[in-house]
């Protein structure tokens, strides 16, 4: 006789491809509508599933996960980001939680390179300008935006992410600089040419582009706060393809209305999917909806890895992506 199906519950609707191989592997109840799920269904679904795969969407904290039946054994995250779980609350139940790394590093630098651009070169603002009629032929003083090529690149937060980001830099011709907890190996250093900065605030006061590639923990909330950001020269611009909430939005909205910095390139908020008026009315910015990762071959490795996280764990063993507290 068979062994029965686990019944994995989906969040959100994911890639047609990976919403098959579920039915095909698990007894897996899908989100068609892709309706993110109201508190109340959140906790129904703990209740009954024996496998969930949530995403960033669901707030798993541990209120939620104590309403969590015994059936529960695995929280299989479709995202690298774990910060909207309690990993600490689910373990204390016997949970395993998952996630899935490494699969979303070349698109969001990809995009992190892109912000860059956009912002330096005004890019949006002059593709605004031509479909609002105001282009009336070319000036030489007119649109004037920033050279990337010999800019200080200040990184914070040295990772896949974050070497990915380097890599892709240099070859514009970019000065690599960094803080992380640590320096990365003399290996890497030496293939980026990189500089270390212990002192995140020694390292923002000298570099003319600051990047954000840095987990959302209680550490890192707000680490770039008022007082960081008034620390940037004039002509800095700031990226953020990480997380909203490593930024002190309302702090930035004012510096950029104030013109004390140039420019920002955002992909993430503090309170997704709302944003604050001052960011919108802001000078100079460029705001995207959370889609550094949105590849289709993207989310299908996503969705990939949290079958073989699945798949690993109804075998008996120990999946490959489990994130324990210690890690956060």
């Amino acid at each position: 006789m068979a062994a029965r199906k686990p019944k994995v519950i989906v969040t959100r609707k994911l890639p047609d491809p990976v919403e098959t191989r579920m039915r095909e592997l698990f007894d897996a109840e899908l989100n068609l509508s892709d309706e993110p799920l109201s508190r109340d269904a959140l906790a129904q679904a703990l209740q009954r599933a024996d496998v969930l795969a949530p995403t960033i969407t669901d707030r798993l904290d541990a209120d939620v996960l104590a309403a969590a039946g015994p059936q529960l054994k695995l929280i299989a995250n479709f995202g690298a980001g774990v910060d909207h779980i309690d990993v600490a609350a689910a373990n204390a139940k016997g949970i395993t939680v998952t996630n899935t790394p490494g699969v979303l590093t070349e698109d969001t630098a990809d995009l992190t390179m892109t912000l860059m651009m956009a912002v330096l070169r005004r890019v949006v603002e002059g593709a605004n300008i031509l479909r609002e009629g105001g282009f009336s032929g070319w000036s030489p003083t007119w649109m004037l935006g920033r050279r990337i090529t010999g800019k200080r690149l200040g990184i914070i937060g040295m990772g896949r992410i974050g070497q990915a980001v380097a890599r892709r830099a240099r070859a514009f011709g970019l000065q690599i600089h960094y803080h992380n907890r640590k320096p990365v190996s003399h290996l890497i250093a030496d293939e980026l040419g990189a500089t270390y900065w212990d002192s995140l605030d020694q390292m923002l006061a000298r570099v003319d582009i600051v990047t954000v590639h840095s987990p959302h923990t209680p550490a890192t909330y707000h680490l770039l706060s008022a007082r960081r950001l008034k620390l940037l020269q004039p002509h800095a611009i700031v990226i953020n393809t990480a997380r909203g909430e490593i930024i002190d939005e309302s702090a930035l909205a004012q510096l950029l209305t104030d013109g004390k910095i140039a420019g920002a390139g955002l992909d993430v908020f503090e309170r997704e999917p709302e944003i604050k008026p001052e960011l919108l009315a802001a000078p100079n910015t460029v705001l995207l909806p959370h889609m550094s990762s949105a590849t289709v071959e993207g989310r299908i490795d996503m969705g990939e890895k949290v079958i073989i996280n699945i798949k690993t764990w109804m075998d008996g063993h120990r999946p490959p992506d489990r994130v324990i507290p210690a890690m956060l």
